[in-house]
């Protein structure tokens, strides 16, 4: 991050940051993140949570990929009466979570696996995958593998929901989700924000079949859910 803000002019002549930045592994950043963004998401979380008990097949079986302060898995089980939550991310980035599924009451529905989302087993059957702010992070082909470990771990029925800032295809704006790629330019080493069109390239070279964008106004976010 240091890099990011004393020297631009090294990311962008590099394409990317010049070493792992954000992404890698245990990275201690990720803890003060999962701490401060709960504020930012909750409009997000919330609006998810209003939608999964309306769902054709409300979930039961949830993974969240990733899962940070855990907020999306916690409103999901906070919202489905039965639901199960199981947690994947860093040690020290799950506690951040586990204290906040104690705190919403879900605590007993709340489960943990710690390690890396590329090598850690996800298990299989799950009404729904969480995939939330983290799919910039990587380059398309990536993200085309993560889409496909996670239709392999979804039951027949069973939906991904990623959330993430989509610019539209001018890639100028709206103006948050258009300057993100800057800062993925700076953090990763080949992270991006992607279109809508994008997504949906990803989702069927993953093999899913639908592929739906639904902004989540007013937040600079959208949902992109993969069936």
């Amino acid at each position: 991050m240091d890099l990011f803000l004393d020297d631009p002019v090294a990311f962008v002549r590099n394409g990317g940051s010049p070493g792992l930045a954000n992404i890698a592994p245990d990275n201690p950043i990720w803890v003060k993140f999962a701490k401060a963004m709960v504020p930012f998401i909750a409009p997000a979380a919330a609006a998810l949570a209003e939608e999964a008990p309306h769902w054709p097949s409300p979930p039961r079986r949830v993974l969240d990929i990733a899962a940070g302060h855990g907020m999306f898995g916690i409103s999901v089980a906070k919202a489905v009466p039965g639901s199960d939550i199981t947690a994947i991310d860093w040690e020290a980035v799950l506690q951040v979570a586990v204290e906040n599924a104690r705190a919403a009451g879900v605590e007993g529905r709340y489960r943990t696996v710690a390690g890396s989302a590329f090598e850690t087993d996800w298990g299989t059957e799950f009404d729904l995958i969480l995939l939330t702010n983290f799919l910039h992070h990587f380059d398309h082909e990536t993200c085309v593998n993560l889409l496909a470990k996670a239709k392999g771990s979804l039951r027949r029925g069973g939906r991904v929901v990623a959330v993430d800032l989509v610019p539209n295809p001018d890639r100028i704006s709206p103006p948050f989700p258009a300057m993100f790629p800057f800062v993925m330019l700076g953090t990763t080493p080949r992270g991006d924000a992607y279109t809508a069109r994008e997504y949906e390239e990803m989702g069927r070279a993953a093999g899913f079949e639908t592929i739906t964008i639904s902004p989540v106004l007013p937040t600079p976010e959208s949902f992109i859910t993969f069936i």
